[in-house]
């Protein structure tokens, strides 16, 4: 494989690296901001007697949110949940391989699947400014839904990072991490 080939995937996996860590990252306060809201939500409910729904369903939607736009970031760093009887077991280039082949077979098919059969979904939810159904919810329901896509390509790029670094280690280009 040509220096340059390897230097273009080294620089393109380091650039997708850098945006999802970059999502997750910020995605990542609003955990914070959930918890803060949600006590929120139960003092004014149980000390002042006072309710809004539009604050209810904003926990709903950070949570949705920090689901969505860091399903990349937990695959970046590997913290996905994974039942691996025999992976744990394998050399770092059998792992590689392992690792090449699950994105090119299962990933990218399954975050390409979301992506085309959202696609409408969002599109039709944007057309109408969809908002909460429930008298006093949010307005931005559309915004919510247009996540659904940004996790498929977020998700497809990670992908293609995962594919890239283990075709290098599989190469024996670069060591495993």
């Amino acid at each position: 494989m040509s220096q340059q080939i390897i230097r273009f995937l080294q620089t393109g996996i380091a650039m997708i690296d850098a945006v999802n860590e970059w999502f997750g990252r910020c995605v990542s306060w609003l955990t914070l901001l959930m918890v803060l809201v949600t006590f929120s939500i139960v003092v004014l409910r149980y000390v002042f007697n006072i309710g809004w729904i539009a604050m209810q369903e904003s926990v709903a939607y950070m949570h949705g949110l920090m689901f969505m736009l860091a399903a990349a970031y937990t695959l970046k760093h590997d913290a996905h949940v994974r039942v691996d009887i025999v992976y744990q077991k394998c050399t770092p280039r059998v792992r590689a391989w392992i690792d090449f082949f699950g994105a090119l077979l299962l990933l990218l098919p399954v975050a390409g699947f979301i992506l085309w059969s959202s696609w409408d979904y969002v599109l039709n939810s944007w057309s109408v400014s969809e908002a909460s159904r429930s008298s006093g919810g949010l307005p931005g329901v559309y915004l919510l839904k247009a996540a659904i896509p940004a996790m498929a390509v977020l998700l497809i790029l990670q992908g293609l990072a995962q594919a890239a670094r283990s075709l290098l280690v599989v190469l024996a280009i670069t060591e495993a991490v």
